[in-house]
């Protein structure tokens, strides 16, 4: 007999602690089913769009972050030269362009294998490293979209740094 081949117990719903969560922090969220929770959160660039989806078959709770930034057909070769660089950089997550929606998202999936159960710091962590990464690579994706910036030159512009005040 494998290690799969044994029934697990019934765990508690991930999206449950999501939904506490979003609340305990007043953040608009809507519940469209048992698995599947999405928030509105306010960011310093931009609202963030958060959906958890609790995936049974898998064993994950899957997030996928979008905001308010279309690529228009002629910056996307860029905007994938962009994800490339940024990726590379990001040790949870992983952010995507979605082709027919022209959407950039940020996604992350905790694994619950084997009768793992999530708990709130692991939730509340998942969407933390979410935001970050959106916060800090959100003006990158605008200089090469808006600006007209190719990957390299946002990302250098992005991650730039100061220090002390003026």
């Amino acid at each position: 007999m494998s290690i799969t081949d044994f029934e697990t117990d019934v765990r508690g719903n991930p999206v449950d602690l999501v939904e506490r969560l979003a609340a305990v922090n007043n953040w608009s969220f809507e519940r469209s089913g048992d698995s599947e929770i999405t928030l509105s959160i306010r960011g310093r660039w931009t609202d963030y769009h958060i959906s958890f989806q609790w995936m049974a078959e898998l064993e994950a709770l899957h997030l996928a972050c979008a905001f308010d930034l279309k690529v228009p057909e002629v910056r996307r070769n860029e905007v994938l030269k962009l994800l490339s660089i940024v990726n590379e950089q990001l040790w949870v997550g992983h952010f995507d362009l979605w082709s027919d929606e022209g959407m950039v998202m940020y996604r992350h999936a905790l694994l619950l294998a084997g009768g793992a159960v999530a708990s709130d710091r692991q939730c509340e962590a998942q969407l933390e490293r979410a935001v970050d990464a959106a916060e800090r690579y959100f003006p990158a994706f605008q200089f090469v979209i808006w600006a007209g910036k190719t990957a390299r030159e946002a990302i250098d512009a992005a991650m730039f740094e100061t220090a002390g005040e003026a």
